[in-house]
């Protein structure tokens, strides 16, 4: 039971667990407490006192608000409630006092700052400072620091709040910073000067709370009042994060996380941070058609009237990339589809059985890994696969979850009990022994690497057999962000990628790039940049980027989520709903909406829940077959996480990133 305890702050009580610290109790009643060391999803360090409080009846000097604990408190003399303060001329003095300790080394490089306009200690200082120093020593000088391409130091900034430190070792899990020395000596370092070896490292940027860590690539780019921000999902992996897309003019300069605590809690992968300039290369901002061989830019309607041509009285069919939004795979298949032709979504031909969602999406959601005892991974790499995914699982690991890893051994920033690599390891799962290990709660996993070649569709069966049998949850972790929605409208054909292209004549293209069409067919393809299906193509018509239309994507956990305009489309290019309405006009089979409100309409008549935007719906549960499991080697479904869609393979800061995790792999072997 919860032991509730009440306390007074400035005249307000309120009633809390009394295993809070003051200054969760002090947010509770709607007070503020200034503070740079404490975050509430990082351990209690009480390092920088700018949270002082006078606790009355206690002892005469100030205390930290972040590390005493509501239980700790001395009732008053006739067993009130003990009573706290943060606004009295004890609590002022010893803040400006703190703030002026701070101040003693920062530099007074504000307007050179790239952190200034959004800086805590900017913000503190005027609220809680005083305006004078009286200093007149010279100011300490640091050593920046060599984090790698992505993070920015400049350390004689540092207020020592170990913020960094705290979220590389208990986060990310890597132990490569820390801090030496004392008093005036101390400092915040890298083991051995080493870089920073991790796909969450940019979180780092947004945890400082000053301008010791900025961003490298969002250099002096622009100022936070210059630009206009947009909140939307990213789709740089199928775990659906929440971000902020920040644009100056018609150019996105920077991405950073929003909280939401089902999906990413306040994280967000390096790659979903800074694949931002990708946005603006290699980018397809007029149609082309091919002529005599080589690929030439053509009008819309010359484009549209090479299709007309193209298709007139051929069979074909639809595929869809990574990157499609729900709304422009149901316009297609209402076009593909509704003329006979078949199409696809599942192009890296993983087994996802069409019309059981409990088999593709899952029963668990990403939460439920927060509170499992034991989480069973299988032909998986959360680390490289979705590394905000694999921050939670290891938060479960520290709070005393087991671990299971069936696929190659891979350093996962956590322990855990290697079972094997291979289709067959998975009847140890079925074992009586292992079984009682998988009835506490427990959450399964599954990836693509596992659902890939012929032995996809028994893993499934296997997986779901095990689930059954110890009441586990379970959960495909997908790769990519279109997988799911596109699953859900019936992008798929029966048989898969095979059948679905057999014999066809003429294949559209829906921003599929990570696979290679057969000569033959009459290529179109509609996407935002020109990678392997633009090379591909017969007829390249320009589309807009995640960023640059308002899509609906569904996460792996079943999620329906919306993304958001934050910028425009360069050039020609249309949103991709638009350009399919477009040509069903000119091949004389008009779709039947004209908005995409009027789409949106259509397709939350054929699939209900996608309607209910952030809500995961219950999965009706459909009944596991028996299926003979081979001997097959589970291989993992990414191999360079920063280079796995045609955004990322255009942006020079991913090339960067990937050729440096390269070099570091190949320096430790």
């Amino acid at each position: 039971m919860t032991n509730l305890k009440k306390i007074v702050i400035d005249g307000n009580e309120v009633e809390v667990d009394g295993a809070m610290t003051i200054l969760q109790a002090a947010e509770v009643a709607g007070i503020e407490i200034p503070r740079f060391c404490y975050h509430e999803r990082l351990t209690i360090a009480g390092n920088c006192r700018m949270c002082l409080v006078e606790v009355v009846g206690g002892p005469p000097k100030p205390a930290a608000s972040c590390a005493m604990q509501v239980r700790d408190l001395r009732p008053g003399p006739e067993g009130q409630p003990p009573v706290v303060k943060t606004k009295s001329p004890m609590v002022k003095k010893a803040r400006e006092g703190v703030m002026e300790f701070l101040l003693l080394n920062h530099p007074l490089d504000c307007p050179i700052c790239d952190q200034g306009g959004e800086c805590d200690l900017q913000d503190q200082a005027m609220a809680y400072g005083v305006d004078f120093s009286r200093t007149r020593e010279a100011k300490r000088s640091m050593t920046d620091l060599e984090l790698g391409p992505l993070v920015a130091t400049t350390m004689t900034r540092c207020i020592s709040c170990t913020r960094c430190v705290r979220f590389t070792s208990e986060v990310a899990g890597i132990t490569t910073m820390g801090q030496t020395g004392r008093g005036e000596d101390a400092e915040i370092t890298t083991y051995l000067n080493a870089t920073l070896d991790s796909n969450l490292q940019g979180n780092i940027i947004d945890l400082c709370p000053v301008g010791a860590l900025t961003s490298k690539p969002y250099a002096f780019s622009a100022r936070p009042w210059e630009l206009r921000k947009t909140e939307t999902i990213d789709v740089m992996d199928a775990l659906g994060s929440n971000i902020r897309v920040d644009a100056k003019g018609r150019e996105v300069k920077r991405i950073v996380p929003r909280n939401h605590d089902g999906v990413n809690e306040e994280w967000l992968s390096d790659k979903g941070r800074f694949v931002w300039d990708g946005l603006a290369r290699q980018r397809l901002d007029t149609p082309y058609v091919r002529v005599n061989g080589k690929l030439k830019k053509a009008s819309w309607d010359e484009a549209m009237a090479a299709i007309v041509d193209a298709v007139d009285g051929k069979k074909v069919a639809a595929i869809a990339g990574d990157l499609a939004s729900t709304e422009a795979m149901f316009a297609l298949k209402a076009l593909i589809g509704g003329a006979g032709g078949n199409v696809e979504c599942r192009v890296d031909r993983a087994y996802l059985p069409m019309g059981d969602r409990s088999g593709y999406v899952g029963t668990a959601t990403i939460a439920d890994i927060d509170s499992a005892e034991m989480i069973q991974l299988i032909g998986t790499n959360p680390r490289g696969e979705a590394p905000v995914l694999n921050a939670r699982i290891r938060a479960a690991w520290a709070r005393g979850a087991n671990i299971g890893l069936i696929g190659d051994e891979a350093d996962l920033t956590y322990e855990y009990t290697h079972m094997g690599n291979t289709v067959a390891d998975l009847e140890k799962l079925l074992n009586i022994e292992y079984k009682q290990v998988l009835e506490v709660p427990s959450v399964i996993i599954v990836g693509q690497g596992a659902l890939n070649g012929k032995d996809g569709e028994a893993v499934l069966e296997a997986v779901k057999r095990v689930a059954e049998l110890t009441d586990s949850k379970f959960m495909v972790l997908h790769t990519a962000a279109a997988r799911v929605g596109g699953m859900d409208i019936g992008f798929a054909t029966e048989g898969g990628m095979i059948n679905a292209l057999d014999g066809a004549e003429v294949i559209y293209n829906l921003g599929a790039d990570e696979l290679d069409i057969d000569a033959g067919p009459f290529v179109i393809y509609q996407g935002s940049h020109g990678d392997r299906g633009a090379h591909r193509a017969d007829v390249i018509l320009p589309a807009a980027a995640y960023t640059e239309e308002s899509a609906i994507f569904v996460n792996t956990e079943g999620r329906p989520q919306m993304a958001q305009r934050a910028a425009f489309a360069p050039g020609e290019a249309r949103e991709g709903w638009a350009i399919i309405r477009a040509l069903s006009g000119a091949l004389g089979a008009e779709l039947p909406f004209n908005s995409l409100a009027e789409l949106r309409a259509a397709m939350f008549a054929e699939v209900p829940h996608l309607a209910a935007l952030d809500q995961v719906p219950e999965n009706e549960w459909k009944a596991a077959e028996v299926k003979p499991l081979g001997k097959g080697a589970l291989n993992y479904a990414i191999s360079d996480y920063y280079l796995t869609n045609p955004i990322a393979r255009a942006s020079g800061i991913m090339a960067e990133v990937s050729q440096s995790a390269l070099s570091a792999k190949m320096a430790a072997e």
